[in-house]
This record gives C-alpha cells, structure tokens and sequence, in this order.
C-alpha cells in the first residue's frame, strides 16, 4: 500500500483486485506465511476465526453498516462449529473470506487465493471460455470463444450446469466483497473462471442454456479451454495508447488520461512528474487548437491517485476543490500499529512518507473507537492559462477507484456534465484500507478504517450517477459508447437533470 493509499480512497485497493496489471500490489495481497503447513489445526483455525471477528470489531469502520449485528454473529456462529477439522490454507482463506464478505464492504477482505489458481490454470486445467456482462442479474455474452459457433455475442447464459444464472451467481458472490450486488457483479465479471473453480472445483465441459437475441432459446454443451487455449483463440486487445489527447471535430477535445499513476517501466508510480507534463502538454495544444469543449473519457480506468488527477481537474476548475466533503477515520489498536509498521518500513526504505506522520497526530491519544476527521486540504484551480470551455466526463461500470472521486467532484462542484453508464465503485464508501495479520495461520486481512464521504456530503451508498446516462454496448467496441457520447454533446445536452448539491 502506498503512502497516498492511506489517506485517499484507498484507491487502488478494489482496482488491484480487479486487475490483474494493476501497480502498487498491497502488501495484505498474499498470506504473510511463507512455508506454512500442510493443514491447519482445527484449534488454530478457531482461535484465528475468533481473532478474526474481534479484530474487525475493533478496527473496521462502522462494521455493522451494510448487515446487522445479529446477522453477522449468527454467520460467525455457525462457521465456526464448522472448523473442526485439519483444512489446507487455501480452504481457510476462503471460509473467512466469505465470512468477511458477509460485512458487504469491497475494501474489507481476504486477498482471492491467486497462486492456487495459478497453479491450477498452468498444469494445463480446463477454465470456463466466455466473457460475461452481467447486468441486473442477467448474464451476457461479450467473449465467445472464437472456435465454437455454438454461443455468439449477445447471448444471454440462462442455465449454468443447470442451474439458473441468478442463483449461480449468488453463489459466485458468498467469495466477493461488494457494497452493493452492482458491484459484486462487476468484481466477478473480471474473475469468471477464477470464481466458478473457487465454487465447483474442475469442470472440463459446461452444460449452457442459452438464449438467443432473438428469444429461441437451446441447450449447448461448451468445452472447457485452457488458458493457453483461449489465449491462442481469442483475438488480441487492440494496442491503443493507455493516454491519448487529440482534437476531434466540432472544437471537442479529447483527453483520455489512463490510469492515474505513473506508468512508464521501471519508474517509481507515484511520481507525478511525467504525467503532469504530459496533462499540461496537452492542454496547451487544446487551447492552442481553439478547443471550446472537453471530453475526459475515465472508462475502463482502475484509477490511482489524486495527486495525479488533481493537476487534471485544476484545469479547469472554477473554485478550490477536495475530493471528499469529510474524511472519518475510526481510531483502533490495528490502525495505529498498521502506520507505525508503515512508518518504520518508509524509513528503512528510504521512502518519502509525508503523510502517516500525520495521522500518528490524529491518533495521538485518541481513544480507541473513537472517530476523527482527517482534514482534506483545498486544491486551487489554475492560475494563468485555464480552460474555460464546456467539460464533460464519460464513464462507465468498469470507472473505479480515483476516477469515481475525479468524477464526483466534476459533478459535485459543477465543473462538467457526467456522461455514461453509473459506477460499480461508490461515490460515498468506506475505504483507506488498513491490514492485520491473524497470528497461528499467517493470513493478511485488509480492512476499511474510514468513511469517505464526496464533496455533496450525500451518505448514498451508490456510484457515480450519470447527468446523462449512456447504455454501454455488448462486445468490447469502445468507439460505439464514445460516438453516442458525442452525439449526446453535438445535442447540447448541457444542462442535466442529475445533479448533486455541492458544498
């Protein structure tokens, strides 16, 4: 976790369990063990479920937020009669896992057990074939594999193996954790195969009722595809550049700023510098171009960090801006030894850390349990050259993370209009990750400290809702959602009717 992960979002905490490119991998992301036993006792695995639960209590912000007390203590009642038995780690990973999920807070959770996956997938094992775009409760086809004419794009998977999709997919999410179904979904879009071995172990062939967009429907046998397999069949992504900043026709501008953090090899990836000359660069050709609209396009984005997005919206802000209206930490023995830990490996490391020192300050004898608001500074807009044109914002499910904070303050204050499909990730949500280890089986649990709550002040547990909304289309064509975004502009649909106060 990096030092700006501590204080902001948490940022790349949902993105990195998304994204397999992701930067930055936390340090919770695998189990601190590095040679553990062949089995854990049933004793050890109790005792650790125990601290488990308490630990929570103690650290994660509002635990009881998303399911009841009661709830929760009949989940942990009922798991733990179960552990009495030796189980291999993984197996003990993902029943605490699924118990934590229960809490219904993406930035809580156990890390996916990814090395036994990868084991399974590189000895050449058979995963499932097919991209799916879940949406409310249905699953779509995106990726057919490119050799079986049997499943087509915009196919709808109505049975798995027999089994309705809705409830396959409740059984996929008891591994996910989501805020909100919503977002679940989105998670376990990312991971299909991976979710479906986790559940049913090896399937070398899946039995598919599938419906037709023309509404027959028939039953298809589906052969499973190694991952090499469908490497090999499925046509390569096309090489876009990650960040791209072009004029199109009409005086529309064209900024789509890639991940915010520093993506070249080899460099550190938070430093700013790189990618505030390249933003700056391209503003200036925009004004020199005679750009009198904007168009920030944030889709499949899994965010960064907002001393990389702030120098972005500094362009054309029209006051001083924050990406939160407040930022409430709740103080716990976990947090405060969580950035001590951290404050001790900067040093060693030689690692600029302006900010734990900070929130040692804010912890400083407060008591535990308690709640504190971390202050947010203002960010001015530009002095000097600005662009004072129309602003819009074009984001969509896979939007996570910092572009959901970039986009609430476009929104929020007023500085643009929102085009898009609603976020999966929340406006409102609890994150600024923080992990503790559980001592007899070495698994790394990372938890929500804080309330994060956007510039509205609004406490909806909900994503970014667009001014005007945009329905993403089936496949992967990335110009279709951008030509309709232009579209919606040449229409002059400059006055939403969405809109959030702002503060």
């Amino acid at each position: 976790m990096t030092i700006q992960h501590v204080w902001s979002r948490g940022l790349m905490g949902l993105s990195l369990l998304l994204l397999p490119f992701a930067v930055g991998c936390p340090a919770w992301a695998n189990p601190a063990v590095s040679s553990p036993p062949a089995l854990i006792g049933a004793e050890a695995m109790r005792a650790d479920f125990r601290a488990l639960y308490a630990r929570l209590r103690s650290a994660q912000y509002a635990v009881y937020a998303r399911t009841s007390k009661a709830v929760l203590d009949r989940a942990f009642a009922a798991e733990l009669a179960t552990l009495n038995h030796p189980m291999p780690l993984v197996e003990v990973q993902t029943r605490f896992q699924r118990f934590v999920a229960k809490i219904k807070v993406a930035h809580t959770r156990i890390a996916f057990p990814t090395a036994a996956y990868d084991r399974y997938t590189k000895a050449g094992n058979r995963i499932f074939p097919l991209e799916l775009r879940i949406d409310a409760g249905r699953a779509f086809v995106i990726a057919p594999a490119a050799d079986d004419a049997n499943v087509a794009l915009g196919d709808e998977i109505v049975r798995l193996n027999g089994t309705l999709m809705p409830d396959v997919l409740a059984r996929l999410g008891r591994n996910v954790s989501a805020d909100t179904p919503y977002l679940a979904h989105s998670i376990i879009e990312h991971r299909l195969p991976a979710y479906l071995w986790l559940e049913y172990g090896a399937q070398p062939v899946f039995e598919l009722t599938v419906r037709r967009p023309d509404g027959n429907v028939r039953k298809v046998k589906l052969a499973g595809r190694t991952a090499a397999e469908i490497a090999a069949i499925r046509p390569a992504p096309r090489p876009d550049p990650v960040r791209v900043a072009r004029m199109l026709p009409e005086a529309v501008a064209y900024l789509r700023p890639g991940p915010f953090y520093n993506i070249d090899l080899g460099a550190n990836p938070w430093d700013t510098r790189a990618f505030t000359t390249y933003v700056d660069s391209a503003f200036r050709g925009f004004l020199a171009a005679g750009a009198t609209t904007l168009l920030i396009d944030l889709r499949n984005n899994p965010g960064g960090d907002a001393s990389f997005s702030d120098p972005v919206i500094a362009w054309f802000a029209t006051r001083p801006f924050r990406f939160v209206s407040d930022f409430r930490i709740r103080i716990s023995d976990e947090t405060v030894a969580s950035n001590l830990a951290r404050m001790a490996a900067s040093a060693r490391d030689g690692v600029a850390d302006f900010i734990s020192p900070r929130l040692a300050d804010l912890y400083a004898n407060a008591k535990p349990g308690s709640v504190r608001s971390f202050p947010v500074p203002l960010t001015p807009p530009r002095t000097g050259e600005r662009f004072t044109g129309k602003v819009y914002v074009l984001i969509d499910r896979y939007s996570y993370s910092n572009t959901v904070s970039v986009a609430a303050i476009v929104q929020d204050y007023r500085f643009g209009t929102i085009l898009g499909e609603e976020t999966t990730d929340l406006a409102t949500t609890y994150g600024a990750m923080e992990s503790f280890t559980l001592p007899r089986t070495g698994i790394v649990v990372g938890y929500a400290k804080a309330m994060l709550i956007r510039p509205s002040g609004s406490l909806v547990a909900r994503g970014i809702v667009p001014d005007i909304p945009l329905h993403a289309p089936l496949g992967k064509n990335d110009d279709d959602m951008l030509d309709r975004a232009l579209a919606a502009i040449r229409a002059g649909c400059a006055e939403p009717a969405y809109r959030h106060a702002s503060r």
